[in-house]
């Protein structure tokens, strides 16, 4: 007998690092537990960009119902206020049908947007102030310009990947506007649901033995061919989601600056450093997160807790 949901207003949160197993578990609990799968993995929302992200595959897809996977282009200004927006909409339809939605994902920015309820500064894009910061990262690098970001708001920098520019951008962008830091004028609202959170690991080393398949898998599957799929439709490494970690080493290797070997080095090196800037967001001290090291299959505990009463938060 399924389990129905609509008067309870529950959503699951699934988080942990990249290459732990979220979808497949994710999968797993979602067909148990009648449920629906909401992805929070900033890499899925854009059509094209597969084999590079390691999107769930066709089958995978079919299993149970996923939403905010190839909703956008790449050109497309898929934001944290249009994604939360669209995740809020995703859990108002997944309770209506009597199921239970899952929010599944590493992006911990977004994850925490949701159940925090995240009031993001409405200042419109201004666009004087947008061409010279453009003008300027262009010129001086994301990573030069991330650091002077540091300077002016360090919490805004510390939640922005340097890699990320037009983050950076619109961080900037709005201290400058406003003349206050970016970070003081995000503000927690409430949320219209009890959430439980579910933290998956695995011992480091397998963990690391993981990315490093899944990344000789992707080259396997045809990664470079993706890739230059990309830019011969006019994208670039100016598009920021394909600022991705992957993206921008294979471009590197199709215009020569790379050789392949040196590729795939970078891209498992900066894999695991991205594991452990995940960390910052998913924090082993943090008690609203029940964590289970997945090393060994743990589901039935984790359909148990589900099904529990404990951990069920409301903010």
């Amino acid at each position: 007998m399924k389990m129905s949901f609509t008067s309870s207003k529950k959503l699951v949160v699934i988080v942990g690092p990249t290459a732990v197993g979220k979808t497949d578990i994710a999968i797993e609990l979602a067909e148990v537990l009648n449920g629906e799968i909401i992805s929070a993995d900033s890499r899925y929302f854009y059509r094209s960009m597969d084999i590079g992200t390691a999107k769930p595959d066709d089958a995978q897809l079919s299993r149970v119902n996923h939403h905010l996977i190839n909703v956008a282009d790449i050109s497309d200004n898929w934001s944290l206020a249009v994604y939360q927006k669209a995740v809020n909409a995703a859990i108002d339809e997944i309770l209506q049908k009597g199921k239970l939605p899952f929010l599944v994902g590493g992006t911990g920015q977004y994850i925490r947007a949701i159940i925090e309820g995240w009031q993001i500064p409405a200042k419109a894009p201004d666009p004087d102030i947008r061409n010279v910061l453009e003008n300027w990262i262009n010129k001086a690098g994301a990573e030069e310009i991330h650091n002077k970001l540091s300077i002016i708001d360090p919490v805004a920098a510390k939640q922005i990947d340097f890699r990320n520019k037009r983050r950076t951008i619109r961080a900037l962008e709005v201290i400058f506007h406003t003349g206050k830091k970016f970070s003081e004028q995000r503000t927690k609202g409430k949320v219209n649901f009890k959430y439980k959170m579910i933290g998956l690991n695995r011992d480091r080393r397998q963990l690391y033995e993981r990315i490093d398949k899944r990344i000789d898998a992707m080259f396997a599957a045809g990664f470079v061919d993706e890739v230059k799929a990309l830019l011969a439709r006019g994208y670039s490494i100016n598009d920021p989601p394909m600022s991705a970690i992957g993206y921008q080493e294979v471009i590197q290797l199709i215009e020569g600056s790379l050789d392949l070997g040196e590729c795939i080095s970078q891209i498992k090196k900066k894999s695991r450093e991205f594991v452990r800037r995940q960390a910052n967001w998913f924090k082993s001290t943090d008690d609203r997160i029940k964590w289970f090291d997945v090393t060994i299959d743990r589901n039935e505990e984790i359909i148990a807790y589900i099904k529990s009463k404990e951990g069920w938060i409301c903010e």
